[in-house]
């Protein structure tokens, strides 16, 4: 019953989120709505833990739409040449384990990607965890993620 209205507040946040950035679309870029997506989800599932009744309710709402509007603006200052330098690095990083750094000097944004370490998972694949650490406009953020090697010696990104 409670997970039930969890997600009922969470879905109802979302739509609001979206309908709000709807309006901006057709100006977003990519990772403008990616980080506006993100920032929605991560803000409702943080404003889903707070209150009770019609409180979880408010408090969902309330996270999603500050979650999208802070996710939108991170995404604003990194742009679509940040996410392909971004990208590049994380692949070459991920596939030669070694630690890789980007930066663009057009906006002034970086990171570098560090593998942290390499196992074979239940079904016999190869596996690397990894943190990427991209600093926007100064200010330092850490992701983790997991990528594993595929039947084709590509890399693809798990988790």
């Amino acid at each position: 019953m409670m997970r039930t209205k969890t997600i009922r507040a969470l879905a109802l946040g979302t739509t609001l989120a979206l309908s709000v950035g709807a309006c901006q679309t057709s100006n977003m870029s990519g990772s403008e709505t990616v980080g506006t997506l993100g920032g929605a989800v991560a803000g409702g599932l943080l404003g889903s833990r707070f209150g009770g009744g019609a409180g979880k309710l408010a408090t969902t709402a309330v996270g999603t739409l500050l979650g999208a509007y802070a996710g939108r603006e991170l995404g604003r200052r990194f742009g679509d040449a940040d996410q392909a330098r971004a990208s590049d690095a994380e692949e070459r990083a991920v596939a030669n384990n070694q630690t890789i750094t980007w930066n663009n000097p057009q906006s002034g944004n970086g990171g570098a990607i560090e593998p942290i370490r390499t196992y074979q998972d239940s079904s016999g694949q190869t596996c690397r965890d990894y943190t990427h650490t991209v600093t926007i406009e100064g200010k330092r953020e850490v992701a983790r993620g997991t990528a594993c090697r595929q039947a084709d010696g590509n890399w693809k990104l798990a988790s």
